[in-house]
């Protein structure tokens, strides 16, 4: 092969990197904004179970208060990705991809909870700051990770380039729930 053809190969496969590297980018810093969006209401409503006036409604449930709060957080995360941060990928009936979502999302929870748990009554660190850190500083960064990719995968997938594959893997998806 001709120096010049090769050289035109590997410079077409750095673009290609390129452009996926930046689409990729761009669905990380949309995710990112949305998630801390709900990361807002999370964190605010759990320290409002938690701590309102002293001793909120749920001051005694630090679990039962996280669960609340990202419950409420998780419909925000919902919607701003659906429409906003994967809106060019698969989209399936609302009531599978909520219900994916839901679940998924209840993974990232167990892995907050755990972090909780194990900070608030393993080591009995039981102060607001500890409580905080444990599930929405660790827990929720792990949990995040897991979210991103989990969505990517399941929830919102890419379609095939191929018009009858893709209209067929949309086809798939919405009769999956």
């Amino acid at each position: 092969m001709p120096k010049t053809a090769s050289t035109n190969v590997f410079i077409r496969l750095i673009q290609g990197f390129q452009a996926q590297f930046a689409a990729l980018y761009r669905e990380v810093a949309k995710f990112g904004v949305v998630g801390l969006g709900a990361l807002v209401v999370d964190i605010g409503l759990f320290n409002y179970l938690r701590f309102s006036g002293g001793q909120g409604p749920m001051f005694d449930r630090p679990i039962s208060a996280k669960i609340v709060s990202v419950a409420v957080a998780t419909l925000v995360a919902y919607f701003g990705n659906r429409y906003w941060t994967f809106r060019n990928r698969g989209r399936s009936r609302m009531s599978r991809e909520l219900a994916m979502f839901f679940l998924l999302n209840g993974v990232g929870m167990l892995i907050a909870i755990t972090c909780l748990y194990v900070s608030h009554y393993v080591l009995g660190l039981t102060s607001a700051l500890a409580d905080n850190l444990s599930a929405n500083v660790i827990g929720l960064g792990l949990g995040t990770l897991f979210r991103f990719w989990s969505y990517r995968k399941w929830v919102f997938p890419e379609l095939p380039d191929n018009a009858a594959d893709r209209e067929l893997a949309e086809r798939d998806a919405s009769t999956l729930i």
